[in-house]
């Protein structure tokens, strides 16, 4: 008889089940959100698509800087169906502060943007996210978008295409086009490596179309 998920040996064997599937070296950052709601549901996202790690830059302090204070508040923990359980959530008081930890970490950064701002821009199907062994994807805030610090410290602005006379997408609709895309081309190229046993970082050139400035 098949294990139950919510039993302990059940929570056991799921984790055995995912854990190659897991995108290695991948984080989500936040940046100044402004809705509770919002990040619970990108947490979601971010469990669901195998993103090993969330950040949250919170000047405001909004967010307990302990995990499990974090995992305990009831509207986050209803809004990501208690994936905040399962997943590495870590704060930062500011976007240089968050940008120094990776950096020191060997993390290098894109942003997602509905427009182009001023770097390196491709639509998300033309991007290629494995290039950079270890990447963050960052968001912006639902009121203002992607800072210009982020931007300016970012390889990468990425957009999502839009056909509509609506032209932008709420933070959890679009964290999840995102990180879909970026998790699949990760994953594929994590399988593709780990059976020919290799790893590390890779060194081609980024395939890259400029998008025209304004």
């Amino acid at each position: 008889m098949k294990e139950k998920t919510g039993t302990r040996q059940g929570v056991r064997n799921r984790a055995n089940e995912i854990k190659s599937f897991q995108c290695k070296n991948l984080i989500a950052v936040l940046e100044n959100p402004t809705d509770v709601k919002n990040i619970g549901t990108v947490i979601r996202n971010v469990n669901a698509m195998g993103v090993e790690k969330i950040y949250v830059v919170d000047p405001r302090k909004s967010f307990p800087d302990d995990w499990q204070e974090l995992r305990e508040n009831r509207t986050i923990s209803k809004t990501s169906v208690s994936a905040v359980k399962w997943t590495f959530v870590k704060r930062f008081d500011s976007t240089e502060e968050c940008l120094a930890h990776l950096e020191k970490n060997g993390f290098k950064s894109i942003v997602t943007s509905p427009h182009v701002k001023g770097k390196a821009s491709v639509f998300l199907h033309e991007g290629d996210y494995t290039i950079h062994h270890k990447l963050a994807v960052w968001f912006g805030s639902e009121a203002t978008g992607i800072s210009d610090v982020a931007v300016e410290k970012s390889e990468l602005c990425v957009s999502i295409p839009m056909f509509g006379m609506i032209e932008s997408l709420n933070l959890g609709t679009s964290s999840g086009i995102v990180l879909y895309e970026v998790t699949k081309q990760r994953r594929d190229y994590q399988s593709h490596y780990r059976h020919r046993g290799r790893r590390g970082e890779r060194s081609t050139p980024l395939p890259t179309e400029i998008l025209p400035q304004g």
